[in-house]
């Protein structure tokens, strides 16, 4: 008769079970997982100021204070919120204009193939036009106007969200679907409770993707024709070969979208995943 120990009968597991919990490597506790990002990055940055120091050239590979002194130069003359405002009210205008009426597009095709055989060679056109292009036409066709640069980081965006988007509502249960419809179950409650659940994971993927584009081709759409921005401030910058300031700007903006995914996206996520559980 096998004899029960603290890890077969105490557990209610049998003596094969126990051996392979015994045997299985320990997990990392939640305290080291939660210090590892941090690691990560001091390391990084280890590494940037060791590479800064060898190269010896602190006017065109500046080290981690070099670029924090720049930012702290921008952030007390006020430049920095200036001009940082103003490019994350661009990207959030183009990506809520993106997001709303790509995923309106992604959904009607993943539901019908009429509008999906139809709008294919819509979106290949779409998915390989360069956002140069787009942008240079909407400054030339709308004007050098607020407008125009909306709309060109949008156009830019909107078929990805539409190809994520419809392939999601391609792989919606229609078993469930069919069900509601028999039931009668009125339109808003299934798009709330089967349709959007489903729908989340492809959509926060989109949103995800959507928000690093986004940023990176409003800086191209300041640096063309906008007075003012985090892309204007990198062009200037750059015609005075001042790179401490080209990557103060640009570290200060992916530190904020950093800081819009812990505190939004990643909360979000799990939110949308509990209907999983």
């Amino acid at each position: 008769m096998a004899r029960s120990g603290p890890l077969s009968g105490e557990a209610g597991l049998t003596p094969a079970e126990a051996a392979d919990v015994a045997l299985a490597p320990s997990a990392v506790g939640p305290r080291p997982r939660r210090l590892l990002p941090l690691a990560s990055f001091l390391l990084l940055v280890a590494l940037w100021a060791l590479v800064a120091t060898l190269a010896q050239a602190p006017r065109t590979f500046p080290g981690p204070l070099a670029v924090l002194d720049a930012a702290l130069r921008e952030l007390l003359a006020g430049e920095l919120l200036h001009h940082l405002g103003a490019t994350l009210a661009r990207v959030a205008a183009s990506f809520a204009i993106a997001m709303t009426v790509g995923s309106a597009i992604g959904i009607l095709m993943g539901r019908s193939a009429l509008a999906d055989e139809f709008g294919r060679p819509w979106l290949l056109l779409a998915l390989n036009m360069p956002a140069l292009v787009t942008i240079v036409l909407c400054y030339v066709w709308i004007g050098l106007i607020e407008a125009a640069a909306v709309t060109a980081v949008a156009l830019n965006k909107i078929p990805n969200v539409a190809v994520t988007v419809r392939e999601g509502a391609k792989a919606l249960d229609r078993g469930l679907l069919e069900m509601a419809q028999a039931f009668a179950v009125p339109r808003g409650r299934v798009l709330a409770h089967l349709v959007l659940p489903q729908l989340a994971p492809y959509l926060l993927g989109a949103a995800r993707s959507g928000l690093a584009l986004v940023w990176k081709i409003v800086l191209v759409v300041e640096l063309l024709g906008r007075p003012n921005g985090v892309g204007f401030q990198i062009h200037t910058a750059f015609q005075l070969f001042d790179v401490a300031t080209i990557l103060a700007y640009a570290l200060a903006f992916v530190a904020i979208v950093q800081l819009v995914e812990w505190g939004a996206l990643e909360p979000l996520a799990r939110r949308l995943d509990r209907w999983r559980r």
